[in-house]
């Protein structure tokens, strides 16, 4: 009989590896470092954390080598004490991009294009790293997937350094994975926040629109209006599937455009049905839960000029889809009933991204940690996302599954508008007759 307490750990070739956080915070975020570190360093590999994402890799200049402490940091024992249900990310993030200028296969030929990439490489071999774990969200896949090919297409005469991903999310928008680490605290943690909107709406007969996070996805603001027992939610999905018309616009080069945008009457006509609907039941207050996505979906002069990223998404905070919303809401329904209702927009979900992570992230953040590991030392793979299913069951993505091969760009995985998730929410929001 197998001995099931066994704890042998395979000793590694690896000498030194590093991981890397990139993109938005995400509660548990210290489990899958810590996790992940402590299972390097039982295998007697070095564990380093490069600090605040690429952002010191891909402008690395070879004059000026990295410096522990301000670039990097040695994960051990001392460091990672008590570490796997903390705050925060411990080696910090960002944003930076290496990969915005590699947008096909083809650019791997374009060694300008590649410069930042290549310095990453340069960087990380410089202080002795054998191989990296990125850790992110579905930018920082691509820019993984973007480190794994330059390799092998531009770095055929060097060493090269195997990657595995680990897939960071709040939204839980990652195909190849049900749910991401931090996923359930931010419901959680917004959830908490609805139901407190709830009893002061009710106190003072006031509506709330809620801004929630979900850049490309609604399951953010579909669990946080579940738990929080909202009146009504609207993500990406829910336009996509009928709230979407065709308008022309000028670009900014003075040629006409057509662009889909969101039909901002049809969507304030529905939620005002909702508040109309809870008033026949007596109720003169209400939360409405909106994803913030919703913001790449305005009409054109709501978002001309607004300022994009390295990964290209909209500058949502600059945007404010909150107000913007909240005003048609308030004219659809002084157009519907004559009378004026005042409705507040709040924007939340930036406060949940370090909130303490509840036990089953800080769980499944280790196991994705545990991963890592087991993909690199035990099992000899380069390019894979590191998944659970079932009973935390490890198992490996290949990114050529995840990654569009002609765009280099990840699919996002929105909320199936047929399933019972999505039916969920529809069946517990207030009931509305849609004729009306």
């Amino acid at each position: 009989m197998a001995n099931t307490l066994s704890t042998n750990i395979k000793q590694s070739d690896f000498k030194r590896v590093a991981i890397l956080f990139a993109g938005g915070p995400a509660p548990a975020a210290n489990a899958v470092i810590s996790a992940a570190a402590t299972s390097f360093i039982r295998a007697g590999v070095e564990v380093i954390g490069i600090k605040h994402g690429y952002s010191n890799l891909a402008d690395f200049d070879p004059s000026q080598p990295l410096e522990e402490g301000k670039d990097f940091i040695v994960l051990n024992s001392d460091v990672l004490r008590r570490t796997r249900s903390s705050q925060g990310i411990m080696i910090g993030t960002a944003r930076t991009n290496p990969g915005k200028h590699i947008t096909c296969p083809e650019d791997l030929n374009n060694a300008e294009k590649c410069a930042p990439m290549e310095r990453v490489c340069e960087a990380l071999q410089s202080i002795g790293v054998d191989a990296l774990m990125s850790i992110g969200g579905d930018d920082t896949l691509k820019t993984a997937n973007k480190f794994k090919l330059h390799q092998q297409q531009n770095r055929t005469d060097k060493k090269t350094m195997p990657v595995v991903h680990l897939p960071k999310t709040i939204d839980n928008d990652y195909f190849g994975i049900d749910f991401t680490f931090g996923f359930f605290t931010a419901v959680d943690f917004l959830a908490t926040e609805i139901r407190t909107l709830i009893h002061d709406a009710e106190a003072t007969r006031a509506y709330f629109l809620c801004e929630t996070m979900g850049r490309s996805a609604g399951w953010l603001s579909y669990g946080a209006a579940i738990a929080g027992e909202a009146s009504l939610v609207i993500s990406i999905e829910d336009v996509k599937a009928g709230y979407l018309i065709e308008e022309k616009f000028t670009a900014t080069d003075g040629s006409t455009k057509t662009r889909e945008c969101m039909n901002m009457d049809a969507v304030a006509d529905r939620i005002v049905k909702t508040m109309l609907a809870r008033e026949n039941e007596g109720k003169h207050y209400g939360v409405v839960v909106v994803a913030e996505g919703l913001a790449e979906y305005l009409p054109y002069n709501y978002v001309e000029g607004i300022s994009r990223d390295d990964h290209g998404h909209i500058n949502i905070t600059a945007v404010s889809l909150h107000s913007i919303m909240s005003k048609a809401i308030e004219a659809k329904y002084t157009e519907r009933t004559g009378a004026s209702r005042a409705v507040k927009g709040l924007q939340l979900g930036y406060e949940s991204r370090c909130a303490k992570p509840h036990a089953f992230d800080a769980m499944l953040g280790s196991q994705l940690g545990v991963g890592a590991f087991r993909a690199l030392v035990e099992e000899g793979l380069n390019g894979v996302m590191v998944s659970v299913s079932g009973q935390l069951d490890l198992h490996y993505e290949p990114f050529e599954k995840l990654v569009d091969p002609r765009t280099l760009v990840t699919l996002v995985r929105y909320i199936d508008t047929d399933s019972d998730f999505h039916r969920l929410a529809r069946f517990l929001e207030t009931q509305i007759d849609e004729t009306a």
